[in-house]
Order: structure tokens, then sequence, then C-alpha cells
């Protein structure tokens, strides 16, 4: 059965700015992305039912019978019996939001799930199951997703021998790592939860390293880092500073001291050197972030959060993040002070990023990490940049 990972519009649109750039199934959350999740417990390559401008980038096989899969919800076992088990006229339901339901060629082409109900019987899914509906579920749930995802992975198998010359490691949870990693005169801590070292990668000495934590492929700890539980940094990540209950999708740099905590960065995202992101209100009170769906902030219902940031965004030296701040893609923050707590996406500064030039500076980003930008990368931003023309000051200059 070919089954198609599907944007939800509703849960999309509460994803933003992480989902402008790429499907809903390629969020992080614990040590995968939602897609790798499904095709494991699936066991087959799902394609992608997204927004007709990432298509040409994010592309899906449709067949003459497709199995559409709500990619917001996260996979398990459980979950995944009873997908396969969905009669052809049924549809799988969780406290009224739909999760899987089969659709031929031209309904799936078509299909924009508001009446995915009628002429489907209803099965009510009686287990738990985690959705992910707003940003900041990403850092909530991300310690808990380290270890379930540990399970699955470490499951008959043994972690690879890692180098850890001078380390100090304690704690009744396991490192599990893959092959190459290394962790030199470092501090790994496990009380609270496992560590996973993913292929390649590196803690450099003096860093203390506190699980549930996840250091995905090539990913690098710089000297005297201090990483507190529930922290995932993807792929191709360089980290110093401080950080807590934080994921990066990948190819980030966060390579300077300065605090980040209870965050969630997109991919290519920069922190310049002395970038300290504010995670607490001084009143304690529950933090409110800018919600693109409802066009206004919401609350959260957080004591903690931090920062949320969208792919191509950076800041410069000494930038300084008010609690609950929300960047969208493409962004250069700098200037005196505190930015607002909501940058729509091509800000730079006070004045608005020309599409041409946040390419131009993509191109070269993606070089230096020997990575081809595409003609269907340039078209994903060009569309960013239009659907967001009405989040930016209407006195914003063109740079």
């Amino acid at each position: 059965m070919n089954y198609l990972l599907c944007d939800e519009p509703e849960a999309r649109l509460h994803l933003l700015p992480l989902t402008f750039t790429r499907p809903v199934a390629l969020l992080r959350m614990g040590i995968d992305t939602l897609r790798e999740k499904w095709q494991a417990f699936l066991g087959e390559d799902g394609g992608f039912l997204t927004e007709p401008y990432l298509r040409k980038r994010f592309g899906a096989r449709l067949e003459e019978t497709n199995l559409l899969v709500n990619a917001s919800f996260v996979a398990d076992e459980r979950l995944a019996e009873a997908i396969r088990e969905l009669p052809r006229n049924g549809i799988l339901i969780k406290d009224g939001r739909w999760i899987a339901f089969h659709a031929g060629r031209e309904e799936a082409e078509t299909t924009d799930f508001k009446n995915c109900l009628s002429g489907r019987e209803p099965r009510e899914y009686p287990g738990e199951c985690l959705q992910i509906r707003h940003p900041w579920d990403i850092f909530t749930f991300n310690g808990r997703q380290i270890g379930e995802d540990l399970r699955r992975i470490a499951l008959n198998r043994r972690s690879a021998e890692w180098k850890g010359e001078g380390t100090c490691q304690w704690g009744d949870y396991p490192v599990f790592a893959e092959e190459g990693a290394q962790a030199l005169h470092a501090m790994i801590d496990t009380t609270q939860g496992p560590v996973y070292l993913g292929k390649d990668v590196r803690i450099m000495p003096g860093s203390y390293v506190q699980g549930p934590f996840a250091l995905c492929e090539g990913s690098l700890v710089k000297v005297g880092a201090k990483i507190y539980g529930g922290c995932t940094f993807g792929p191709y990540c360089k980290v110093a500073g401080e950080v807590e209950c934080t994921v990066m999708t990948g190819y980030d740099n966060k390579a300077h001291d300065g605090f980040l905590g209870d965050a969630v960065l997109g991919e290519w995202c920069n922190l310049g050197a002395g970038t300290n992101c504010s995670n607490l209100k001084n009143d304690y009170s529950p933090v409110r972030v800018w919600s693109y769906a409802e066009e206004r902030f919401v609350k959260t219902g957080l004591q903690f959060c931090g920062l949320f940031m969208g792919d191509h965004s950076k800041s410069a030296i000494g930038t300084l993040f008010n609690t609950g701040t929300v960047v969208g893609v493409g962004c250069n923050v700098f200037g005196a002070g505190f930015p607002k707590n909501f940058i729509p996406s091509f800000t730079w500064g006070r004045e608005t990023y020309r599409v041409e030039r946040a390419i131009d500076t993509a191109k070269v980003v993606y070089a230096r990490r020997g990575k081809t930008f595409t003609d269907a990368d340039a078209e994903v931003l060009h569309e960013v940049y239009l659907r967001t023309i009405g989040n930016r000051e209407k006195d914003q200059k063109e740079v």
C-alpha cells in the first residue's frame, strides 16, 4: 500500500514558521524526524502530500489507491498496527481529529481534508497517541521521545565502541553510539535519561552533557559546553555555550557562548556569539507567542518558553531574544536592545530583506557544507516571501 504523509492544513498552519519550508513530516523530535518514525513502524518509504509550492521540492507518488496518514501524529507500534488494519471504507480518528484513511488518486490530489469523514466509517483509536499541534510541543515532548526512539533504534543492536578517553560517565540510563562517535575528556550524565551519539559526532573536552540527549550524525559539541536534558541537535550542527530542552533540526550553528533554552530552530540557522534567549518571564507568568494561524499572540500555558526560529535565519553577536520570540524564515536579527517578540520572515534589522539576497547567502552557506542549493529550494523561498508580505511592517524598506 502506497502511503502519503499529509499536511493537515490546521496542524501545518499552527506549526509555522517551521513548516513554511518543509512538510510537517520532516519536523524533528527525539532522535528522528516524524517521517523516519513512520518509516520504521509502517516498514515503507512514504511520500508527502503537502502544500502545492512545496511539492516540487518534496514530491509524492500517487497511485490508484493511497493510504493518507496525518503526519502531525507521532508513530508508534500500536498506532501503526491500527492503521494497517483499517478497512478501505474506514477512517481512524482520535478525539475528533483524523489519523488515517484510504483515498483514490483524484481524491488524494484534491482533498482539503474538511470532509474526509463523509462516507467513511469512523473508528476511534482506543489507545494513547501523541499529536504535534504547536511548535512548543516539540521541545515539551522531546526528552520523552528520545527515550522512545532509542528503544526502537537499539532493539537487537549493540552500541558501537565510541572513543571516550578521559570521559567521566555516570547514571543508570545507557549511552548508545553509532560508528565514529567520540567524546574526549567530557562529562556524560545519564541519571535522568539516555544519551544517543550519532555517526561521526564529537563532544569536545570540558563539556557536560545530560540525558535525555541526542546528538545526530556529524554534529559537534564544542569545548566547555553545558548541555542539559531534553536536547536534540540534528545532523551537522555545531553547539557551544549553555543549552537546555532545545531541538535544532539540522545544519544549525550555535558555535559560541550564550544561553538557549526551551527552543526550536529550523535548518541553516546561525546564532552569533553571545546571543542569549530568555525562556522565563521576570514575573513567572505563562508565556504568550505569536500564532500565524490566529494572527495574534496566544497563550502557551507554559512558564518556560524560549525561541522559535524558521530556516535560514541568523542573529548578530550580542543579540538578546525576549521570552517566547518567534522569528520567521530568512531573517537577520541585529540591533541594540531586545527585538520584537515576532519578527516576520525576510526581515533585515528593521527593514525588508530582499529574497534574492537571502537566496545568494543560502547558496554560500550550502556550499560550505558541501550541499547544493537548487532551483526548487529558491522557489520555496520566493513563495514564502510572497506569503509573508502581510506580516512585515508597512514602513519596512527593502534592502
